[in-house]
């Protein structure tokens, strides 16, 4: 008898008829197959729709959601308002998994309650190139304070520029992520929209700042295939202005929120000073 599902994998998707089989062949391969998987179709004008109709019966739970073109943070959006699981994450349509990746999440939740956030390595695929290659050599494994986490997961650059040299095997990306539902939904979390990128990194830091704890194991689990045609692969002026507007989101959110952390600390060693005095009289 199969249990009632942790976990929602959260797949928008945008013309990726020629991507889509892959990602999904993976995901039915799951050493933890028991995931609901929430295709959210965002108008694609190809065989997207079709494709992913096809592989309804590979899947315990599949829903797929038909809506009009509204952008990727639209349709991120509109995957959040339908997941009904404790836990979530984000695949795109045109990557694919490693067996384990579904298994990891729900098994970091459950090892790690304290923390709000979980967070798995990648792999980097090329068209040109044989294999998968890892994000970044550098181990990370554990649980991490705020100011840590904000370290691994920040890219001021965005995807201006071909910053590997940035690279942590977390980065601000949702695909390698798990979240609680509970927490989006205690804060009204949302995806910001007009923003030609970093908005992911926006979300994950905006989730942080209402939290305490995040958990990382660097081993890779996801692919992340570099597209030439992809949207972050391709420079254009929007990016600019995009780039300083996130950054500056990004930036007060961090510092609020480091703030905040360091008076509720303060706070906490004078109520011990003030206990400690009281024992003393």
């Amino acid at each position: 008898m199969i249990q009632q599902p942790e976990l929602t994998v959260i797949m928008p998707v945008y013309n990726v008829e020629k991507y889509l089989p892959r990602a999904l062949e993976h995901l039915a391969k799951q050493s933890n197959p028991n995931f609901k998987l929430l295709i959210v179709n965002d108008g694609s004008t190809d065989n997207t729709r079709k494709i992913a109709e096809s592989y309804r019966n590979d899947f315990h739970d599949l829903k797929i959601i038909n809506k009009p073109n509204g952008g990727l943070s639209d349709a991120r959006n509109v995957g959040i308002d339908n997941v009904d699981t404790p836990y979530f994450t984000f695949h795109d349509g045109d990557d694919w998994v490693d067996s384990g990746y579904t298994d990891f999440f729900v098994r970091a939740f459950h090892e790690h309650p304290e923390a709000a956030m979980v967070s798995c390595g990648f792999w980097l695929d090329y068209e040109n190139k044989e294999g998968s290659v890892p994000a970044t050599k550098k181990k990370v494994n554990g649980m991490k304070e705020k100011l840590r986490s904000y370290q691994l997961i920040c890219n001021p650059l965005g995807s201006l520029f071909d910053n590997h040299f940035l690279a942590t095997p977390v980065k601000g990306y949702t695909w390698n992520k798990g979240y609680k539902l509970s927490v989006v939904r205690q804060n009204h979390l949302r995806f910001m929209g007009n923003l030609a990128f970093m908005e992911d990194q926006i979300f994950n830091v905006q989730y942080l700042a209402k939290t305490d704890g995040f958990y990382c194991d660097s081993r890779p689990l996801y692919h992340y295939w570099q597209r030439k045609d992809s949207m972050v692969h391709n420079f254009n002026l929007k990016m600019i202005p995009d780039n300083f507007r996130a950054n500056y989101i990004i930036l007060k959110t961090m510092i609020r929120s480091l703030w905040q952390e360091h008076k509720k600390e303060k706070g906490s060693e004078q109520e011990l000073l003030e206990a400690s005095e009281r024992d003393q009289r």
